[in-house]
């Protein structure tokens, strides 16, 4: 019993560690959007700018949400294991 709740949690520390590289992508995407920005002429910047703020709020939501569901599913299983 015990051994498995090692891998449980050795695998919920595997997975926040690729939420946390997702997100490091997600940055650097959004810094790329950033000086593209600062290429296109200032009357695209604004509808740009809307775009990129989307994008990176859709996208946290969805790691928050996959979080979530992590979580609820590693509290499950260490309450059904145990």
């Amino acid at each position: 019993m015990r051994r498995k709740s090692v891998v449980v949690v050795v695998v919920v520390v595997v997975v926040e560690v690729v939420v946390m590289l997702l997100l490091l992508v997600v940055v650097v995407v959004v810094v790329v959007a950033a000086a593209v920005v600062v290429v296109v002429a200032v009357t695209a910047i604004v509808a740009v700018v809307v775009v990129v703020v989307v994008e990176v709020v859709v996208m946290l939501m969805v790691v928050v949400a996959i979080r979530v569901v992590v979580v609820v599913v590693v509290v499950v299983v260490v309450v059904v294991v145990e």
